[in-house]
C-alpha cells in the first residue's frame, strides 16, 4: 500500500528519493471511485470528503520539508451527467483552466519526524469555483475532471537552493482520487455514501437540517 509515485529516484535529492507516500482511507476512496467521486465546489469553498491523508515515510528526520497540493485537469472536455444512464458524458471542450493554485499545508515546513509521526491530513483545503477568489482556495472549474497531487519539498539551505530545485521534491498521485467538480451532486449513489460515511453529514442522516 505505499506509493513511490511520480518521477523516478533518479537523479533526485538523497532528501526526497527515498520517500513513500501511503494513501489514508484507501478503501473508502476507491468505493467512492468505483461509483464516480463528485467533490462539491461552492463560492465561499467546500472542505473535500473524503479527505485528503496520507502517511509518509522514508523522509530525514532531521531535514525540513514543505508539503503540498496541487490539482491537474484529467483532459480536455467538459461533462455533463445522464440521468436515464446514470453516467457521465463528454458535452464539449474544457473551459479555460482555472488559475494553477497550490495549498501548502499549514504545518509547512516541519521536520520529517514531524512529518512521520502521525498521518498528514490536508482537512484545511478547499475547493471553490470562484475565479476571483481571494482566500486561497483551490480554483476548479465544475463539471470537469481532476486529479488531486501530492509533493513533498525538501528545503534546502544551500544558498544558491534554486539551481536544484528540480531535485528537491517528489511527487505522488493516486488515481483512486479522482474526481469530477459539481455544484451539487449528480448521482444520488454518492449523495447517499457521502452521508453514509462523513461524520459531519450526521444532519442529514438524522433527518435534521444542516446547522
Amino acid at each position: 500500500g505505499w506509493a513511490g509515485e511520480g518521477s523516478g529516484t533518479g537523479g533526485k535529492n538523497r532528501h526526497v528519493c527515498h520517500a513513500t507516500a501511503r494513501l489514508e482511507m484507501g478503501s473508502l476512496w476507491e468505493e467512492f471511485n468505483r461509483l464516480g467521486t463528485e467533490m462539491i465546489v461552492t463560492k465561499a469553498g467546500r472542505r473535500m470528503f473524503p479527505t485528503f491523508q496520507v502517511k509518509l515515510s522514508g523522509l530525514d528526520p532531521l531535514a525540513d520539508y514543505v508539503l503540498l497540493m496541487d490539482f491537474i485537469p484529467l483532459d480536455d472536455k467538459r461533462y455533463r451527467y445522464a440521468f436515464h444512464s446514470s453516467s457521465w458524458l463528454a458535452a464539449g471542450r474544457a473551459e479555460p483552466a482555472a488559475p494553477g493554485r497550490v495549498h501548502f499545508h499549514p504545518d509547512s515546513p516541519a521536520k520529517g519526524a514531524q512529518w512521520m509521526r502521525q498521518i498528514v491530513s490536508f482537512d484545511k483545503l478547499k475547493l471553490t469555483n470562484n475565479l476571483l477568489d481571494d482566500n486561497g482556495h483551490i480554483i476548479l472549474n465544475s463539471m470537469h475532471r481532476y486529479q488531486p497531487r501530492f509533493h513533498v519539498v525538501f528545503v534546502d539551505p544551500r544558498r544558491d537552493s534554486e539551481r536544484f530545485a528540480h531535485q528537491n521534491f517528489k511527487s505522488f498521485s493516486f488515481p483512486e482520487t479522482q474526481f469530477m467538480a459539481v455544484t451539487a451532486y449528480q448521482n444520488h449513489r454518492i449523495t447517499q455514501l457521502k452521508i453514509a460515511s462523513n461524520p459531519f453529514a450526521k444532519g442529514f442522516r438524522d433527518g435534521d437540517p444542516e446547522p
